[in-house]
């Protein structure tokens, strides 16, 4: 029996030429691997007619907009028969936007789905071509994920003898093209460091500080041939928009904070403080920067994103340098404890963020402008979405179960 697996593209914007992307990508493995591949779109855009037409020649495909997204999480909720029912459903689906959320609702539809291993892609991407050829990340993923580690051939390997009977959990690469946060255009400019440093975990070195805003949000060399590494992977040289995992998706969720970047990345994270096994991999899809990010609203709305980002690293900094495991209870239990730290060290970093913003001037002295205004709100959502994040980390195991059971709508 073929491999059953899941590759999604959430998107809150027009997007049809990279699903026309993500398709093909479907088509090769499907071509190339021993696998029957469910597409899964989970459309919170005001696109969904000219999205279903570019999706109308896929094989196998699941495009849900929010309603019956919503669908399916009040019967997965009512099966879980979890506590707050009311608030878990907002929490995996707000009504604004979260990357984490949108995530675990993807995971959730795998599971409904049978899929083994969930492979996600992004709505503002394309892939490289190489020799005449698309360079698909998911030939890197499937010859890999879910295996155990001992079985996989790379180019390189690093890992620890102690880890190879475990299977491999993560598949990942990085990207080329814009910068994954759009700050590119001020990189040179006073300020610069600054914002960016903010988000260094407590203690570090200036010296380490300026090699993480070196390194920060930069992507990597283009592709010129396959080259994979098998290894606990380092964080800091994958993306969530190249990310496949393989049953640690089932055992914890990535937190469901609204308006924040990075708040998808949690379980990379967890991959590496809990020593799993991955492959680092270099098919680097394109990331490429939408004109609405240009415009003035949404320019401030993704820079307040960002913003939310380096005042939740406060919480995730202290629960990275804690977790040893990939025990959901452990890891309530460290998330629960972050939340509980003084606020004060947060207030200290709100008031320096406005400042580099105010120095970068332009358009970025009004981000300045609403970090000043709404400095309470940001400081308490922090805090806020580290305690809804524990709570959903409590429900997760049966919300998977009972995803199990649950039929998608139809659509």
């Amino acid at each position: 029996m073929k491999r059953r697996i899941c590759l999604v593209v959430p998107t809150n914007r027009e997007c049809s030429a990279t699903l026309a992307e993500v398709m093909a990508e479907a088509e090769y493995a499907e071509r190339h691997h021993d696998v029957d591949v469910h597409l899964l779109v989970l459309d919170s855009s005001d696109d969904f007619t000219s999205h279903a037409k570019t999706l109308a020649d896929a094989r196998t495909v699941h495009h849900l907009d929010e309603t019956h997204q919503r669908e399916f999480l009040r019967q997965v909720i009512g099966r879980a028969g979890a506590a707050g029912p009311a608030r878990l459903l907002d929490l995996l689906l707000p009504d604004r936007c979260s990357y984490g959320a949108c995530t675990d609702r993807a995971f959730l539809i795998a599971a409904a789905l049978g899929c083994e291993s969930v492979h996600r892609r992004d709505s503002d991407l394309y892939f490289q071509t190489y020799a005449g050829e698309k360079v698909f990340p998911i030939h890197a993923e499937l010859a890999a994920l879910g295996r155990p580690a001992r079985e996989v051939v790379a180019d390189e390997d690093r890992l620890d003898e102690s880890r190879r009977d475990l299977t491999v959990a993560m598949v990942g690469a990085s990207f080329v093209g814009d910068m994954s946060v759009d700050v590119e255009d001020v990189r040179e400019a006073d300020g610069y460091y600054d914002l960016v440093s903010l988000w260094a975990a407590p203690g570090s070195t200036e010296a380490e500080k300026r090699a993480l805003v070196e390194d920060s949000f930069t992507g990597s060399a283009p592709f010129d041939g396959d080259h994979a590494v098998l290894s606990v992977v380092d964080p800091m040289r994958v993306d969530m928009h190249n990310i496949s995992f393989h049953g640690l998706h089932e055992k914890v969720p990535l937190p469901p904070a609204t308006d924040t970047i990075g708040s998808d990345y949690f379980l990379i994270h967890v991959a590496h403080r809990a020593g799993l096994p991955g492959v680092l991999h270099n098919r680097h899809i394109v990331n490429f920067h939408t004109g609405e990010r240009k415009t003035d609203a949404g320019f401030l709305a993704y820079q307040m994103r960002f913003a939310k980002f380096i005042l939740s690293m406060y919480y995730f900094h202290f629960i990275y340098q804690r977790m040893t495991t990939d025990d959901p209870a452990d890891i309530a239990a460290i998330v629960r404890a972050s939340a509980r730290q003084p606020q004060e060290p947060n207030e200290t970093q709100a008031r320096l963020m406005e400042r580099a913003y105010r120095t970068l001037g332009g358009r970025f002295a009004g981000v300045a402008d609403r970090i000043r205004d709404h400095r309470d709100v940001l400081l308490s959502e922090a805090r806020r979405d580290i305690e809804d994040y524990a709570d959903l980390i409590d429900a997760w195991a049966g919300l998977v179960a009972a995803a199990r059971e649950t039929p998608l709508p139809h659509v």
